[in-house]
């Protein structure tokens, strides 16, 4: 997978590349060749830095945007949890857009009846559940997509660092869920910064640096490789930082005739330091 966003200066210049076929863009590369396979009921981590191509990686996997070169190929029902928020109509309440959100992830009527009532119960809003989602706070508004998520009976789970919003108590609940649905032979696809969740999640892992798959394996490895690589980054940053606070000073001082070293002048004769 390769995707390349293309950044106009202004929607002048993006008309005017039209019309002309001049280039008036710069070239942004999220992704750059990034191949790997998962296998049913496997749980495969995702670790990089911010803008490393993570969340970009996962919207392909999900079809919210597609590559600039490559495919995806994905069988089964997937449901996810990208940016808090996405694919939720703020001005409509929590019980609607569990309806639009169940609809979407192809929940027939009678399947949605069913689902509804579970949805509502796990997402323990209470009366804001009739509230527009505008109101919620961002621990509230993960609560309603996870409780979507996890009872549209998904073949396919991805999560991008939800798990880092909300209570304990809730985010108790939701690994306790995603633990529900491994034991059920069903797919999960996490990306987060907590390299916990990782190591205890999932089976297989990959670290993007750059855009770029720096290394796939076995979970904890990665994510060991990939704990140590930020020990390592924040120890060069402190010692940069610390030598950018040192004063200079002289470690020693020659004094020569222009040739040789001297403590001893003639009057008159000249010396450098």
């Amino acid at each position: 997978l390769t995707k390349i966003y293309k950044l106009y200066p202004s929607q002048k210049a993006r008309f005017f590349e039209i019309l002309t076929g001049k280039k008036k863009h710069k070239e942004i590369v999220a992704l750059k060749d990034v191949s790997f396979s998962i296998e049913k009921g496997e749980s495969f981590g995702i670790v990089g830095e911010n803008g490393a191509g993570k969340s970009t990686l996962l919207k392909i996997i999900t079809g919210c945007t597609f590559p600039t070169n490559g495919k995806v190929e994905k069988k089964g029902k997937v449901a996810s949890i990208l940016e808090l928020g996405m694919g939720f109509h703020f001005e409509f309440s929590g019980r609607d857009n569990a309806i639009l959100n169940s609809a979407l992830l192809g929940l027939s009527k009678d399947e949605m009846k069913k689902a509804l009532p579970k949805i509502i119960e796990y997402s323990e809003l209470g009366d804001a559940i009739e509230q527009p989602v505008k109101t919620y706070s961002s621990g509230m508004v993960m609560r309603l997509a996870f409780a979507v998520a996890i009872n549209v009976n998904p073949d396919i789970l991805i999560i991008d660092e939800a798990l880092a919003v909300g209570d304990g108590y809730f985010q108790k609940k939701c690994i306790d869920s995603i633990r529900e649905i491994q034991r059920k032979g069903k797919t999960l696809i996490l990306s987060s910064h907590a390299m916990y969740y990782i190591s205890s999640l999932c089976h297989r892992a990959i670290w993007l640096q750059n855009g770029k798959a720096e290394k796939i394996g076995d979970a904890k490895s990665v994510a060991y490789e990939y704990e140590n690589y930020l020990i390592s980054k924040e120890k060069k940053a402190k010692e940069e930082e610390k030598r950018e606070k040192t004063p200079a000073f002289f470690k020693s001082i020659k004094i020569t005739n222009g040739f040789e070293e001297k403590n001893i002048f003639q009057f008159n004769e000249k010396f450098q330091a």
